[in-house]
């Protein structure tokens, strides 16, 4: 069931009155009739402009990714754009990882990550931004190896970071935003 939040954004008209046309995006005009010079200075103008955009959210869930760890969703998809939450290296049928080795941990993330990318129609050509999180920074280049796999070139834009504790102590977790 998709969800609906709305945005307004306001201008409004400035305290000073002089000051109101510039603020309505307006300025001075100089007209000449006869000869003469004649400045015309707009009246202040109640420059309100007001618009609303509607954003629809869908939870994406799929039972063949680990279902979340917590309240959130496994991703969004919002205005063309899915959000998929961070994934562990967990077997969706037992949610138990499927090693404590780092790169069997990697390989099953990616899996989890195109099986929630396949539920929102998206896929792993069509990741923009992903964020990697490490227990273990020198586990970087295995990592690497493995994620080279999965993303064709251009690869999408990449943060990695080394965090203090990951959930279930896990090795690695991946989190990625992908176009519709």
């Amino acid at each position: 069931m998709p969800w609906t939040s709305t945005a307004a954004v306001s201008r409004f008209a400035t305290a000073s009155p002089a000051a109101a046309p510039l603020s309505a995006g307006l300025g001075t005009a100089s007209l000449s009739f006869a000869g003469r010079r004649r400045r015309r200075r707009f009246g202040p103008v109640a420059a309100s402009l007001s618009t609303s955009a509607t954003v629809i959210k869908e939870a994406i869930q799929t039972e063949k990714a680990p279902a979340a760890l917590g309240p959130y969703s496994q991703a969004i998809k919002a205005n063309n754009l899915v959000f998929v939450s961070g994934v562990l290296g967990l077997n969706p049928e037992t949610g138990k990882f499927v090693s404590e080795n780092v790169e069997e941990q990697t390989e099953q993330v990616m899996k989890n990550m195109g099986e929630i990318l396949k539920a929102s129609g998206a896929n792993y050509s069509s990741v923009l931004k992903t964020t990697i999180m490490l227990a273990d920074l020198s586990d970087f280049k295995k990592v690497n190896k493995i994620y080279a796999k999965y993303f064709p070139a251009p690869a999408p834009a990449r943060s990695t970071y080394q965090v203090a504790a990951l959930p279930l102590n896990s090795r690695i977790e991946i989190e990625c935003i992908a176009a519709l």
